[in-house]
């Protein structure tokens, strides 16, 4: 760990950072950044525990290819990371938090103590939100779009989403034979505070029966009914899909906590709330998985490792450009930027009528809806907002 070091005149120094929850990917996106940057005769110094480490005190490591090798297939960060703290920018979908103009002038000032042609911000929603304050007070910061909930807009993927969908898909592999063993109903809860594609994606790999999601409202009628059909087909198992965020009939959302002014509700327990309510309607015996943290641990994809460097080598090449303000993304096949308030504007959330929702039907999956193929979705308006129902 270093002292601020005396600037130079030079500009030939970058710096990163990993923000918010962490995924696999991040190492790579830091290997991509050290690499391309050292490439182009730049320095690189990794700031610790993200936003954390820019003031009061000034944390980092000097960053190079001893410090890096072996990292690319590592989950974590090994910079350290917080969702907490005095840069939370976000707590909701669309609740934006200022933060303090004394701490934006203490990051501008190590900015230019350590003499930084730029700064990576690696972050999902809220971590980003932050990026984008940086950027408006006048501080050299480009984005790289980081969240396993696949939910920032403006790119077709984010790093880490991949990694999730094939832990969930692997636990439905495992489910389903246990399932089929015992006649009996599994639900796996996954994590997506506010979309679904984890959910989505992870049950049409793994052979999901129902898939619950927070943009498709669906009723313990269908959920039940969707069962009962399986039985009559002769497959006794079902394998029932919830993403964390999913909202009840009544509207409301499981959580663990009761609601707290300036942060984020912490979600969980839905999954045991949909398998306690089938047991009681169908005299079924039903089990729950809650895959939690697992889905953010162990190495990344081959994907996301290939995604994340390609981040990281884009990220240096807009700050050599001078491109402040703007996010890598991914429009396949190419990586493009986009402004970073482009992509924190909006979320990026499960169409109803997406491709891969009519797959999903076409299937027989059933998403807990009335849905024929000739009645229109059943979507909540934009502007509701779900109730909390704490477990």
């Amino acid at each position: 760990m270093n002292a601020r070091s005396a600037p130079t005149p030079t500009h030939r120094r970058i710096g990163v950072l990993t923000a918010g929850g962490d995924c696999p990917g991040l190492n790579a996106v830091i290997r991509g950044v050290v690499k391309s940057a050292n490439q182009l005769g730049y320095d690189v110094v990794g700031f610790l525990k993200g936003y954390e480490g820019l003031v009061d005190p000034v944390r980092y490591l000097t960053l190079n290819h001893k410090s890096t090798t072996g990292i690319l297939n590592q989950g974590g960060t090994i910079l350290g990371s917080t969702n907490k703290g005095r840069f939370a920018a976000t707590v909701g979908v669309d609740d934006r938090l200022e933060i303090d103009p004394e701490l934006l002038e203490g990051v501008q000032t190590t900015v230019e103590q350590l003499d930084l042609a730029g700064l990576v911000c690696i972050g999902g929603d809220g971590s980003l939100a932050v990026a984008q304050q940086f950027h408006e007070f006048g501080i050299p910061v480009v984005g790289v779009p980081k969240t396993i909930d696949n939910d920032l807009s403006a790119t077709a993927f984010t790093f880490g989403f991949h990694s999730a969908v094939a832990c969930a898909t692997d636990a439905l592999d495992r489910l389903h034979t246990t399932a089929a063993s015992h006649d009996r109903v599994m639900v796996l809860e996954v994590m997506g505070r506010h979309a679904g594609w984890i959910a989505l994606y992870s049950a049409i790999a793994g052979g999901g029966d129902v898939i619950l999601i927070p943009e498709i409202p669906w009723t313990f009628e269908h959920v039940c009914q969707q069962i009962l059909e399986r039985d009559n087909m002769g497959k006794k198992f079902t394998l029932v899909v919830v993403a964390e965020g999913a909202e009840l009939p009544d509207g409301g959302l499981v959580t663990r906590e009761a609601e707290q002014a300036g942060r984020q509700t912490r979600l969980g327990g839905v999954g045991t709330y949909v398998a306690d309510e089938i047991e009681r309607r169908l005299q079924r015996e039903t089990r729950v998985v809650v895959l939690g943290h697992l889905q953010r641990g162990g190495p990344p994809t081959t994907f996301d490792r290939v995604l994340a460097t390609q981040f990281g080598a884009h990220a240096v090449r807009l700050i050599v450009e001078k491109r402040f303000g703007e996010m890598v993304c991914y429009h396949p096949p190419a990586i493009n930027s986009v402004p970073i308030i482009e992509a924190v504007n909006e979320l990026s959330r499960v169409c109803p009528d997406a491709s891969a929702v009519q797959a999903a039907r076409a299937l027989g999956i059933s998403f807990g809806d009335s849905h024929t193929s000739n009645s229109p979705f059943a979507v909540r308006p934009a502007g509701d907002k779900p109730k909390l129902m704490n477990l």
